[in-house]
């Protein structure tokens, strides 16, 4: 099923003709739990990988062990969740049973656990050109792939992040059966499997990365339609959820000079996950087609990657606009 934001409630650019020229194009993955294969565009899925091409592991994780969740009793313990909250119960029972209570208390538990050479890397993301066609790619390539190791690394406490740009057609044998982690030190940097349902959307700058003089005059005009609700960062700006490109979401830290470690250049917004689709502050990006659910947050169709950065905040993955070969920068906001 295709995924449709709804038509933004007012054109900033008509008050604001100065936005018009800092729009950018940006594409909402709009993850939704299922079951991709390695043909498909997918979140947490499995890659199109050669089957003579050493899957990446994390240097900074070798064995002999590591204090964490072994992902099977992670995913165990989100099942029962999930089937806990979505069964009917008398007002007062409790969610779980103590059998129930047992499997889930052991998929939070940090244990140690054996670990054997560096740690194999997560499958994070898998796009086809075919399915967005704005993505970014080398000459000759049609197919980008993201994997992360689901510890926190330094700078900045997330994923350490690895991409891989590849022609999908040259991939004749493909690998059947990746190498696992035997731990996560972060269960919430082990993603569900995803399908994709992208869709292209507008976006105008965060009002961090406006003029203070723009983004004074644009809070006034906030200020004047209070009674309508509506905000230009949360409703206008930037569209929230896991997409490619697009402007950064800029949060609770002022931007800041960022460049390509290797030499220098300009980096752009590859890549932003984030673990909801939508939150309270920005409903009106909700998509049509998921209108009609009023559950909990992260039980319905927003938080179904399961993925949770700091306390709640996305991941951003930066390119440099001078090499595809060039290693990305990410940032936590």
């Amino acid at each position: 099923m295709p995924r449709t934001t709804p038509p933004r409630p007012v054109d900033i650019t008509v008050p604001f003709p100065e936005l018009a020229p800092l729009a950018r194009t940006a594409v909402r993955l709009h993850p939704r739990a299922g079951t991709p294969t390695p043909a498909d565009s997918s979140l947490g899925g499995p890659l199109l990988w050669p089957a003579g091409e050493a899957w990446p592991g994390c240097p900074e994780h070798t064995g002999p062990w590591h204090r964490g969740v072994a992902p099977d009793d992670a995913r165990r313990a989100r099942r029962v969740l999930r089937e806990a909250w979505a069964r009917p119960r008398a007002e007062g029972a409790p969610l779980l049973t103590e059998e129930e209570k047992a499997v889930v208390d052991r998929g939070r538990e940090r244990v140690r656990i054996p670990v054997d050479g560096p740690l194999p890397m997560v499958p994070a993301l898998q796009l086809y050109a075919a399915d967005v066609p704005a993505l970014p790619r080398p000459d000759g390539t049609d197919l980008l792939q993201l994997l992360w190791c689901p510890f926190d690394h330094d700078p900045g406490y997330l994923p350490r992040v690895e991409l891989r740009w590849r022609d999908s057609t040259a991939v004749t044998a493909p690998l059947t059966a990746p190498p696992r982690p035997a731990v996560v030190g972060d269960r919430d940097y082990l993603p569900e499997p995803c399908v994709l349902h992208p869709e292209t959307v507008t976006e105008y700058p965060a009002p961090h990365e406006l003029p203070e003089e723009l983004a004074e005059r644009i809070e006034a005009w906030e200020d004047a339609r209070e009674d309508t609700g509506l905000c230009y960062q949360y409703d206008l700006s930037v569209a929230p959820g896991t997409k490619l490109g697009g402007h950064a979401p800029w949060s609770f830290s002022d931007p800041f000079p960022m460049a390509c470690a290797e030499c220098g250049s300009p980096v752009r917004p590859l890549l932003t996950f984030d673990g909801a689709e939508w939150d309270g502050g920005s409903r009106s990006w909700r998509p049509l087609e998921d209108a009609g659910y009023s559950g909990p947050m992260f039980q319905g169709p927003s938080g179904q990657t399961e993925l949770n950065f700091g306390r709640g905040y996305c991941m951003q993955i930066y390119g440099c606009e001078a090499s595809y070969d060039h290693p990305p920068l990410t940032n936590m906001q």
